[in-house]
């Protein structure tokens, strides 16, 4: 079987320019599906707010006695018997750098998925950046925006997104410095080993990684029978089968132990994994993913069947 997603360099001339409208013409309607993903979920969920140092009103709450007579807010406290304080919100701001793969391999899309994987990716990655924003985290994508802290992030992020030059391969990640979290979202076909020995610094570093694997359904179910011809569209490499359904147990055995290998090796490093096919709802992974950057303890495959 020829390799999965093999990285290879840039591609130039017409090729790049074509690629990038392509991309710069997908982005707005993402946008759009991720504003109306992130309103869906979000009735329910807390951010980081709570009481602490800082500029913004958070509560009244009633004084209490030995604390400074300064921080008596007198006005409301007119109102009633009562003695009450006014709290202000903590500034609990914290860097999430997120990142989706834009290979051509992400552009497959079969008629059992609903979207292309790179459709999928840009909406998940955008609507997180809705939601974090709106929690007033500070934003950032490597090598395409530095984090900013504003509640259009996400549409900073999408504009960034459709003037950056196409890329292969995992992000650059040296501009990233203290304890922050990323988050990544691609198909990561690649052998589980090269993935890993990518990452595996990067937890040295004190990064709080969520990786997400977007997959189309027939790429899990192989559903291909007879004299098929298969093309990698990350080299062009092609590989023809008289009959392609001899070869799908064997397929199958390899594309779901990879998955396993990559979900084990990330789950040593405390990192998150989450599964996604595109036949399934955007919101599901958009859930499991906010879920582990709000603390939920890293554990198994969220979203995903085998």
């Amino acid at each position: 079987m020829a390799p999965i997603g093999e990285i290879v360099q840039q591609t130039s001339g017409s090729q790049v320019l074509s690629r990038a409208q392509a991309r710069a013409a997908l982005v707005p309607d993402c946008m759009v599906e991720a504003k109306r993903i992130a309103n869906t979920v979000i009735a329910g969920w807390h951010g980081r707010r709570k009481r602490g140092v800082g500029e913004n009103f958070w509560q009244f709450r009633p004084y209490s006695e030995g604390e400074s007579l300064s921080r008596i807010d007198w006005r409301r406290s007119a109102r009633d018997d009562h003695t009450y304080v006014r709290d202000r919100e903590w500034e609990a701001a914290h860097t999430v750098w997120l990142w989706c793969d834009l290979s051509p391999s992400m552009m497959y899309k079969s008629t059992f998925g609903t979207v292309s994987k790179e459709s999928r990716a840009l909406v998940l990655m955008l609507a997180l950046a809705e939601i974090l924003a709106r929690s007033g985290e500070r934003i950032g994508c490597p090598g395409i925006m530095e984090p900013v802290s504003a509640r259009n992030a996400a549409e900073r992020l999408a504009s960034a997104i459709m003037h950056s030059p196409p890329a292969s391969g995992l992000p650059e990640t040296a501009m990233i410095r203290g304890h922050s979290d990323l988050v990544l979202i691609g198909d990561f076909l690649d052998e589980a080993d090269l993935i890993m020995s990518r990452l595996s610094p990067l937890a040295r570093r004190g990064l709080r990684g969520h990786v997400v694997e977007i997959a189309d359904p027939a790429e899990e179910s192989f559903p291909y029978s007879g004299r098929t011809e298969f093309t990698d569209p990350e080299t062009g490499e092609k590989l023809v089968s008289g009959r392609a359904e001899t070869i799908r147990d064997d397929y199958r055995r390899a594309y779901l132990l990879r998955r396993e290998m990559l979900g084990d090796g990330l789950r040593r490093l405390g990192w998150s994994f989450v599964f996604h096919r595109t036949d399934h709802l955007a919101s599901e992974a958009l859930v499991a993913v906010h879920g582990y950057l709000s603390g939920m303890p890293a554990g198994g495959m969220v979203g995903g069947r085998l």
